[in-house]
């Protein structure tokens, strides 16, 4: 794996993750049984991936607020977590395959190749997770894209709130899952190469 030096939501993070399927926008190809999606939602994630590559410009998604307002809870959640956990918790930016072409952005390592995610959601989300007590559906993609990304056998999910107890799971890397991934984020480079070809042609 390879770790870009750059500090999750600055300018050059952004701008690392153009043109690069993230662990956090895989939903768009598999869905929550990691199911290869078809229709037009893959088709808009290969559009938009194409025109980042062919721009150098981010195409929507994040927003400065959302990362904002992320970052804030999320410098609460880490030390809270670290101190949950009795160890240290590295602050990444976005990690890579070693070809570049698939990354995610954990929430932080641990030592023992442990990756971390968090998500600080509204109130009545939080206590649906906590009723569940299991990896929410729409994070199951990004939790295992991004063991997919750095290798890494087991990630911690982390749902943090305030005013409530939090959630903290550790989810065990799935080899089936896993040759799943690896054949969605194939056949969507393939498709993307091919789209970026047509596209260079046109005159």
């Amino acid at each position: 794996m390879v770790i870009s030096p750059h500090p999750q939501g600055s300018v050059e993070w952004l701008k690392a993750r153009l043109g690069v399927v993230t662990a956090s926008e895989l939903d768009n190809l598999v869905t929550p049984e990691f199911k290869l999606r078809t229709g037009e939602t893959p088709k808009s994630y290969l559009a938009k991936k194409v025109a980042e590559k062919l721009t150098g410009d981010y195409m929507d998604g994040l927003s400065t607020f959302d990362i904002e307002q992320g970052t804030i809870l999320e410098e609460e959640a880490r030390p809270w977590l670290a101190m949950e956990l009795d160890c240290d918790i590295e602050r990444v930016g976005l990690i890579t395959r070693e070809d570049g072409r698939c990354g995610c952005s954990p929430d932080g390592i641990i030592s023992n190749n442990v990756g971390v995610e968090i998500k600080c959601p509204k109130a009545s989300t939080h206590a649906k997770y906590l009723l569940n007590g299991e990896l929410p559906k729409e994070y199951a993609a990004q939790v295992h894209v991004s063991m997919y990304v750095t290798g890494f056998a087991k990630w911690f999910f982390v749902s943090y709130h305030r005013k409530m107890p939090k959630l903290v799971l550790l989810v065990e890397r799935d080899e089936a899952i896993q040759e799943r991934i690896h054949e969605a984020v194939t056949k969507f480079i393939s498709e993307m190469d091919a789209a970026l070809e047509k596209i260079q042609k046109i005159k």
